[in-house]
């Protein structure tokens, strides 16, 4: 038995699911991994399912009706790990933007250094570790980071940042019912509701690389919650 999860929330990436589990599972390191299928039409689970006759005991999935937003995705994700008792869990993205070589890393941080959280982050003292992306997309993440830590005060660098290790405890701290953002507003939510619980948050630098394969899920939806959700978590004790 590990004693860390991968959750990797999924909608059509079957040109990558086989490929990052595959890397994932020839770490040093004993990962085992959620999948939380959001009922893809590609037949991104059966994918799955057949790898699950190859790694019955690491590999797992949750398929959910419809698409309801990768934070709903994670917070499923996050309560399956808790009831399996778990003690890291992590994010990461199916479509190879967040190295699986770096898995070690941010499990070490929590497991070797005291932390509770850790952070796969792009912009670790404003350098900017990111790939293949346009310049518009990068100076919108970029700017939108510097904004929420502006508005928020969290002490991160890259409070966008979807590749994150959790300690259990930190996320039975958090009322995971009452999170209330979807998009990339969630990751900003999780992280500032850790900090104002006093849990220690560390920034690991990775190199992000956008994805080769697929399509990418970002939206004007996700860039406006983002933006505009910061001044709600002010406004309304989103931290309690």
């Amino acid at each position: 038995m590990s004693d860390a999860l991968v959750i990797i929330p999924t909608y059509n990436e079957k040109e990558n699911i086989e490929a990052i589990i595959r890397a994932t599972f020839n770490q040093k390191k004993e990962f085992h991994i959620l999948v939380v299928d959001d009922n893809s039409p590609d037949g991104t689970s059966a994918i799955v399912e057949n790898l699950i006759l190859e790694f019955p005991n690491q590999l797992f999935l949750e398929r959910r009706i419809g698409k309801s937003g990768l934070g709903t995705a994670y917070i499923h994700g996050f309560k399956w790990a808790i009831a399996k008792k778990y003690d890291y869990i992590i994010e990461m993205d199916a479509d190879f933007s967040h190295n699986p070589d770096d898995l070690i890393r941010l499990y070490d941080a929590c497991h070797k250094e005291n932390i509770s959280v850790s952070v796969g982050s792009r912009y670790v003292n404003n350098k900017i570790n990111v790939v293949n992306w346009d310049i518009k997309r990068l100076l919108l993440s970029y700017f939108a980071s510097k904004y929420v830590r502006l508005i928020t005060r969290i002490p991160l660098f890259d409070t966008t940042a979807g590749f994150v290790c959790w300690k259990r405890e930190v996320l039975e701290n958090i009322q995971l019912e009452k999170i209330k953002f979807v998009g990339y507003a969630f990751q900003i939510e999780m992280k500032f509701k850790a900090w104002k619980r006093g849990f220690k948050i560390k920034e690991v630098s990775v190199i992000f690389t956008d994805r080769t394969l697929g399509t990418s899920k970002m939206s004007g939806n996700i860039i406006y919650e983002a933006l505009f959700g910061v001044i709600k978590m002010r406004l309304q004790g989103i931290s309690k």
